[in-house]
């Protein structure tokens, strides 16, 4: 008896949430259109470039300009990093980039290695007409294209602030491989499913609602896409591995976030390595999340503006 009812009970079970999930389906599926006619009213400049639209957020003046890099498969980098940007528009020049797959910004097709992805930022930025030299403030896999950038182009760096940056390592990217697919795969079964509008995208309570209604636009449509997936190419990864240590490591002044999560000895000693490398280098490890910008953004911009004072 007491097993009947439980085959029972987890049929109705099943059958509730196999229900709510075709529901959540078919409500996604309507938001899609809806959430179409949003996106038209993109913020920032759209720039082509290799015969794709690249998007280029700016705002602020002043004598140093801050170039904003999302970390892998961040949907919205425009708004994930607005909490941290406001507090530093006011004396500074901001730009966020987008990256063909994020954003308001096309997809491209292909594997495209981190020498393509910096030429291609390089020249949406010359595009709007925004000259550095920089100051580079990467997230997590952006990390790598900074390090590049400042090796390749050092007149055009002027600092990097890494907030919780990737590092170079090949082997541990390849370790993480399988995991860091079954992340994208959970995120695109979420993402089609409709799973993803349950979230709410603001962890910060900076934006307005109706950028609360374009970050989840922007969630549901460019989550787990093909761009993103193929930037992370363990191919990818260990090719500029090798090139940034196969190259001194760049001497600007930087200040490196790392999180009480990095757990990895390889990546926090590898964030020592670019601090002991740099004319000025300082790690700070903060007691919060991966998206460090999102949980102390007053006390980075406060270091940020102190760093570029130094630079002057």
């Amino acid at each position: 008896m007491k097993m009947k009812i439980f085959r029972k009970a987890l049929l109705i079970l099943v059958l509730f949430f196999s229900v709510s999930l075709m529901g959540l389906f078919i409500y996604n599926r309507i938001m899609l259109k809806k959430d179409a006619r949003l996106l038209e009213k993109h913020v920032g400049q759209m720039v082509e470039v290799d015969g794709h639209d690249m998007c280029v957020y700016f705002e602020g003046e002043g004598d140093h300009t801050i170039v904003f890099m999302s970390g892998w498969g961040e949907p919205s980098p425009i708004y994930d990093f607005k909490a941290l940007y406001k507090e530093l528009s006011d004396d500074y020049r901001i730009v966020v980039i987008e990256k063909f797959g994020y954003g308001f910004s096309d997809e491209a097709q292909g594997r495209r290695s981190f020498y393509t992805i910096l030429r291609q930022d390089r020249e949406a930025l010359e595009k709007a007409g925004i000259n550095g030299p920089f100051v580079l403030c990467p997230h997590s896999l952006s990390g790598l294209e900074a390090i590049l950038w400042a090796q390749e182009y050092p007149d055009e760096v002027e600092a990097i602030v890494g907030l919780d940056m990737m590092v170079a390592n090949a082997n541990v990217q390849a370790k993480n491989k399988v995991l860091n697919d079954l992340v994208m795969d959970i995120n695109s079964f979420a993402k089609n499913v409709g799973l993803l509008r349950l979230i709410d995208p603001d962890t910060t309570g900076t934006l307005t609602e109706e950028e609360r209604k374009t970050v989840k636009a922007l969630y549901c449509r460019d989550t787990a896409n093909d761009t993103v997936r193929n930037e992370r190419d363990v191919d990818n990864i260990k090719e500029v591995s090798i090139a940034i240590y196969s190259t001194p490591l760049p001497t600007v002044p930087t200040i490196q976030y790392i999180t009480e999560e990095d757990e990895d000895d390889i990546w926090i000693v590898s964030a020592q390595k670019l601090a002991d490398a740099s004319q000025d280098g300082h790690v700070v490890k903060l007691d919060c999340g991966h998206y460090v910008h999102h949980y102390e953004y007053e006390r980075i911009a406060k270091d940020m503006k102190d760093l570029i004072e130094g630079l002057e």
